[in-house]
């Protein structure tokens, strides 16, 4: 029951969210409804970025427990894959849920497993491809991470499905997230892209931004790119509220 377009919708979850709860809902079904046709929708989520952490799976799984419309499951690539064919699950379903954590690892894990390739191939198959803050990074060229330690350092190595930079959790006062995702742009050390505060993501069809949508009053995404003067221009973008 795969869409028949090239979908991905990342966004910005809530960071510092309270341990064990339940992650931006609103979100998860919104990805599962740009899945086209009726009947049961397959839903995978990789917990990779955070180690295939235990919490972050339990506050997945209780999204869709008991959903009748949902085939939920789960691909753990840690100590070893919980499925005996990687390539031909992920085929399989309709969505792809990507956690939250570190974007390096998670690329790194990856591409140790040749799912760079898998992942290609279920995107141009119409598997929804969706994801937050790492699993939103992991679709573009990259962004501004703090996987390489406290402070934020630039990261390119995503898999470049978008052509564009993204900046994540985007408006966060105690963090210098805004400044420096700009400052890459206007650089030239990242390619002119979108930036989203949290509780708000971006739906790309191929690789155009289709709409964005927030869970969040007053949250926005942003259209960022180098001035042609030096610098930066960015142009907000009011999202869809949910």
């Amino acid at each position: 029951m795969a869409a028949k377009q090239r979908q991905v919708f990342a966004f910005s979850g809530v960071l510092n969210r309270p341990p064990g709860e339940k992650p931006d809902p609103a979100f998860l079904e919104y990805a599962v409804s740009l899945v086209a046709g009726s009947g049961v929708t397959r839903v995978c989520f990789l917990p990779t970025a955070s180690g295939d952490s235990p919490g972050a799976i339990d506050a997945v799984t209780n999204v869709f427990t008991g959903r009748e419309d949902v085939d939920f499951s789960v691909l753990t690539l840690f100590t070893r894959p919980n499925v005996p064919d990687v390539r031909a699950h992920l085929l399989e379903q309709d969505v792809l849920l990507v956690g939250g954590g570190s974007v390096v690892n998670l690329m790194a894990v990856w591409r140790a497993h040749g799912l760079a390739p898998v992942m290609r191939k279920c995107w141009e198959a119409g598997v929804v491809l969706a994801g937050w803050s790492a699993g939103s990074l992991c679709w573009h060229v990259g962004g501004p991470t703090d996987s390489f330690g406290d402070s934020l350092d630039l990261f390119t190595d995503g898999l470049g499905f978008l052509p564009y930079g993204n900046g994540v959790h985007d408006g966060l006062d105690d963090q210098p997230r805004r400044r420096v995702f700009r400052d890459y742009v206007a650089k030239g050390r990242l390619p002119a892209g979108y930036a989203t505060e949290d509780g708000v993501g971006l739906h790309y069809v191929g690789t155009e931004l289709r709409e964005a949508v927030a869970m969040v009053d007053g949250a926005r995404a942003w259209r960022v790119e180098p001035s042609p003067e030096g610098g930066y221009r960015e142009e907000p973008i009011t999202p869809r509220r949910l």
